[in-house]
């Protein structure tokens, strides 16, 4: 089977870098596939999943925004920020929702509204991805017995 490059980039670094059969990704019109050799594209990147398919395999990965670049078989992700969805604390992102969702309800005029909703969006998305990775792969430990 074909296989293209691909690369989540971060300010912090590189997140992932690898062969992969494609991967599917949060565009700012909906989810945008891209399967090796795919024509060349440049575009944003909302907040959301984005998954990465490797064979029987599928990695899934939030993004906080960004860019998605295809050339010459190489797709690059330029991402605000990226999380592997093990990594996620779900807690933390549930006290992230709900302090930028008191702000939203207290609407000091100095306060920036775009920003406190873009903070939901970001958090919420944390949330799905991490719920959805915990849902397919159960920690053992917490089966029941």
């Amino acid at each position: 089977m074909a296989t293209m490059q691909f690369e989540i980039v971060t300010a912090e670094g590189v997140l992932y870098s690898d062969e992969v059969d494609g991967i599917v990704a949060p565009g700012i019109d909906g989810e945008l596939g891209v399967l090796p050799n795919h024509a060349s594209l440049l575009t944003v990147l909302k907040p959301g999943e984005l998954r990465i398919l490797k064979g029987n395999e599928e990695t899934d990965v939030v993004v906080t925004g960004g860019f998605l670049e295809v050339l010459d078989n190489k797709v690059t992700v330029l991402a605000d920020a990226a999380e592997r969805s093990e990594e996620i604390d779900i807690a933390r992102a549930e006290e992230a929702i709900a302090r930028a969702q008191e702000r939203v309800a207290s609407r000091t005029s100095d306060m920036d509204l775009a920003r406190a909703l873009a903070s939901i969006r970001r958090g919420e998305a944390r949330l799905q991805v991490a719920r959805r990775q915990r849902i397919r792969r159960p920690n053992r430990s917490e089966a029941p017995q």
